[in-house]
């Protein structure tokens, strides 16, 4: 199958196009500069040299399937960053697929599309988005993935998979993170690291995709996460632990962190805009909440299960 893939580059997107070429696929990716065309020649892929600002058909001439996972993903930043990234590209990656004639087009979404500050607790994709989002990202988000599934139609085939916290070898945002903030003095539990969560492992997300290519129901997402779910401590503890870190047993009330860290947001952005704040208000409403989803429609329709354990991915990543 001829797929051409948006955000190859990146951490999610790179294991996407690994799975994908290895399976046989012949799949271009699209590469911003020489670095990202020579990752995304490492993982398997053609390089397309360009960005979703100029992104058209002609790119994906031939291509059977589209799979979008770039995204402005950052926790902070201008709205016009988190707009253009999410929305206009998103858009525009959908008219140029189906300007090419693309048969399928499958989104990277996000749980967070639901997240409005308080817990989420075995959802599933019956829940709709707040009405009102308090958050940039979750936001542009949400309206890319309105977006995607609103343009579905016969011989145009949308679709979304929403992976809650991705992790996994190349991570570049979670664990990198975590560490900073231990080898700095800076990390804390919030409410001692009590809350529940879902994560996928980043090679169970591209299998995911890899079912996407063909099955699922147009107009629909659905939910991606591996089995079971941890409390926050234990997660990251033995997501640190695979790089020989101990985190520390410090801890903050989440109820004191979530306004703090919303006032540190809005003063740092209007003394120093261009850079992130030392608390960024989703991250901490993130980390201070519970959030877990339910994977039985993505059994049903796509046939999903995950192949990597929690277990096994951790060790994985213990052997670098």
């Amino acid at each position: 199958m001829k797929i051409f893939v948006t955000g190859g580059s990146g951490f999610v997107g790179g294991h996407l196009v690994e799975r994908l070429a290895r399976a046989g696929h012949e799949v271009r990716a699209l590469a911003r500069s020489a670095d990202s065309a020579s990752m995304v020649a490492r993982c398997g892929a053609k390089a397309v040299r360009g960005d979703l600002d100029t992104l058209s058909a002609a790119e994906m001439a031939d291509a059977e399937v589209v799979v979008h996972a770039a995204a402005y993903v950052k926790s902070f930043g201008p709205r016009a960053a988190f707009v253009a990234g999410n929305v206009e590209g998103t858009r525009r990656a959908l008219e140029a697929a189906k300007t090419a004639g693309v048969k399928r087009f499958v989104h990277i979404s996000t749980e967070a599309i639901l997240f409005d500050g308080g817990d989420l607790l075995e959802v599933d994709e019956t829940r709709p988005p707040p009405a009102r989002q308090r958050y940039l990202y979750s936001e542009t988000k949400a309206a890319a993935e309105h977006v995607v599934l609103s343009a579905n139609a016969p011989g145009f085939t949308t679709l979304a998979l929403r992976p809650r916290l991705v992790w996994g070898p190349r991570d570049a945002s979670v664990l990198p993170e975590v560490l900073e903030a231990a080898k700095k003095g800076a990390f804390a539990w919030l409410d001692q690291g009590r809350q529940r969560t879902s994560t996928t492992f980043v090679g169970n997300l591209a299998a995911a995709v890899e079912l996407a290519l063909t099955r699922g129901t147009g107009g629909e997402a659905y939910f991606i996460a591996d089995d079971g779910t941890q409390s926050m401590r234990e997660f990251l503890t033995a997501l640190a632990k695979t790089q020989q870190v101990d985190l520390p047993s410090r801890s903050i009330p989440g109820a004191l962190a979530r306004p703090l860290a919303s006032f540190v947001e809005k003063t740092w952005s209007l003394f120093a805009p261009s850079r992130k704040p030392p608390m960024v208000g989703f991250s901490v409403a993130m980390l201070s909440r519970s959030v877990t989803v339910k994977t039985d429609k993505a059994r049903r329709d796509l046939g999903y299960a995950p192949e990597t354990s929690v277990a096994d991915g951790l060790a994985a990543l213990s052997r670098g």
